[in-house]
Parts: C-alpha cells; structure tokens; sequence
C-alpha cells in the first residue's frame, strides 16, 4: 500500500469527524445557543442552518470520498 492510498483513507476518517462536528454546531446553533449565550435569533438561525446545510453537502462528499479511499484496489492492478 503506497503513502498517498494511506493518506487518501485518512483525509476521509478525517471527514467523518467534520460532518459530525458541523451538524452538531448546526443543531446547537439552532436549538440549544439560545440556553447558554445571547446571541441573536437570527444570527443564530443563518449560521445554524448555514453549518446543517454544509453538513448534508459533506455527507455526499465524504461517502464518495470513502467508497474511493477503501476501494479493494482491483482497479488499481
């Protein structure tokens, strides 16, 4: 296995982590901020609804980036 097919399957557990973390920022934003800091309705709606969308977006991106990292490697050979 060469450098770049390790480095390949790192970025993508790497984005596992992001998806998670920006769906969990846009559901705090959206539905827990509002408890612990005081911060605007809507600002916190625009970035809470911001940080879901690019999440659903990352959840494409990441699974096409996975299926390519951990490919049996057939295509390779």
């Amino acid at each position: 296995m060469n450098n770049n097919k390790i480095l390949q399957q790192f970025n993508a557990v790497f984005g596992i982590f992001m998806v998670i973390f920006y769906l969990g920022m846009g559901i705090f934003l959206l539905f827990f901020a509002q408890r612990i800091f005081d911060i605007d309705k809507a600002l916190r709606s625009i970035l809470g609804g911001t940080f879901l969308l690019y999440g659903t977006y990352r959840i494409f991106a990441t699974i096409r980036q996975i299926s390519e990292a951990f490919s049996s490697g057939r295509d390779e050979e």
